[in-house]
């Protein structure tokens, strides 16, 4: 077992390489060992490491003023770090409220959702409740957990939460209704109307999902018609429709946000991850007018807050990342590179082990079975995903790991997701560790 000294670690028993420097596309361990950040950390560094402007707006920041409290406080950055965002968010997506990451930023969509019901309707509003899918990931507070469907990581704690209703996601790979897309009439998709009918649309606040899925399913992209389905439906019932972009958003899929795929425009975006580049803790929920309009005409305030919502130096490092992004193309680079990456990954489907591919833009997925006809996932015991994650390390390649995507139990997955300044050349380098790694480890099977 691994010393840690003082440190409390994710896990004890696990035996981690040291970080010690990262450049560009590349993390270093102690030894001098390098490897390609094929997942950005967790889809995080996505302008790469290292980054001069963004790390220089930082310096500048922390030298001017470093923290000036949001209650009593206006400052230059977190506003101008708004403007940035805005500036790329759809529709009438233009006011936002920063928070220090993702758990947060869904925490402030659900409180918002609440309260921009019982603002506009009085303090009677029944509209209370959050409608979200299985399959998903929201963060790991407590009201969050409550409202996503990743069973390993809830299990601990289910008695502490108040649960909140739940349809099945867009798996085609595997349809919880065993159907076949297009023949299947997006049952997924409606499967929304019928939970607001079966509660009572009177009582729904909102409905909460991943435009791609991330960590729970490993980039499962949906079906062309699935949001613009689900909007209408939530503007049918009056509910509103907010959109996790924690991983999906500021380019990944090679559009400014996800849902630009569908031209569908949420009542909400919730941001974090990429949104400072990871130079500094980072979240936000992109919020539409009619929402912010209702506030402004009544309380006049969003009943919440955190000590560091709207601090400068994540300011900063948000606005630097955001006009970094916009100067250098970084969006279409990735939608190219994206397009390039997929063609890549096609190359492995006709391998024994691998079930499914896919993904969008440079998030990508690859889920590993044990027999293919039947799509039968390997006994969780066998701990494929990290057995796989480990091999690629050593190949040097750092991928994302994921398991019980199978009724929260089996199934094994890993996503790609690499800095979105990769080139083609970078690209093909992925691909070949990705490849000797796979072949070393299936022959292992």
């Amino acid at each position: 077992m691994v010393e840690y000294g003082n440190l409390i670690p994710r896990n004890f028993k696990n035996e981690l390489r040291k970080a010690v420097r990262a450049d560009g596309i590349y993390i270093y361990d102690e030894d001098g060992r390098e490897y390609i950040d094929g997942c950005c950390g967790a889809l995080i560094s996505s302008f790469g490491h290292g980054n001069r402007e963004i790390m220089q707006a930082v310096s500048d920041q922390l030298n001017t003023m470093e923290f000036a409290h949001p209650s009593r406080w206006r400052n230059d950055a977190i506003e101008e770090a708004a403007k940035e965002v805005a500036s790329i968010a759809p529709g009438d997506l233009n006011d936002v409220w920063f928070v220090s990451g993702g758990s947060e930023a869904i925490e402030s969509a659900m409180k918002l959702a609440r309260q921009y019901f019982v603002e506009r309707d009085g303090k009677g509003s029944a509209k209370f409740v959050t409608i979200a899918r299985w399959n998903s990931y929201h963060g790991s507070t407590i009201g969050t957990m409550a409202l996503a469907g990743s069973m390993g990581r809830r299990r601990y704690y289910y008695p502490m939460f108040r649960e909140y209703p739940k349809i099945p996601s867009h798996y085609c790979y595997r349809c919880p209704y065993g159907l076949k897309y297009p023949g299947c009439g997006m049952r997924c998709a409606h499967m929304l109307e019928s939970t607001i009918r079966q509660i009572g649309p009177e009582y729904v606040a909102a409905f909460f999902a991943e435009p791609v899925v991330g960590s729970t399913v490993g980039a499962l992209n949906p079906p062309e018609e699935y949001w613009p389905i689900v909007r209408e439906i939530c503007d049918k019932y009056d509910v509103l429709l907010v959109a996790d972009e924690i991983m999906t958003g500021v380019g990944r899929t090679g559009k400014n946000f996800c849902v630009d795929h569908w031209n569908v425009v949420p009542d909400i975006i919730a941001s974090a991850k990429a949104l400072s580049g990871g130079y500094s803790p980072a979240g936000a929920i992109v919020v539409s007018d009619r929402i912010t309009d209702v506030l402004k005409k009544g309380s006049g305030h969003f009943v919440h807050g955190h000590t560091y919502n709207g601090n400068p130096v994540t300011g900063a490092a948000v606005a630097a990342s955001i006009k970094f992004m916009k100067k250098n193309k970084i969006v279409e680079n990735a939608e190219v590179q994206g397009v390039y990456l997929e063609e890549k990954l096609e190359e492995l489907r006709g391998l024994p082990y691998v079930g499914d591919i896919r993904g969008l833009g440079l998030m990508r997925g690859i889920e590993l079975v044990k027999e293919k006809t039947t799509k039968q996932p390997f006994p969780p015991e066998m701990k494929v995903a990290a057995k796989v994650t480990e091999t690629l390390m050593q190949e040097g390649l750092v991928v994302y790991p994921g398991t019980g995507m199978i009724n929260g139990v089996e199934g094994d997955q890993f996503m790609i997701a690499p800095p979105l300044i990769v080139t083609r050349e970078d690209v093909d380098d992925i691909f070949d560790r990705l490849g000797r790694g796979l072949g070393k480890f299936f022959e292992t099977l």
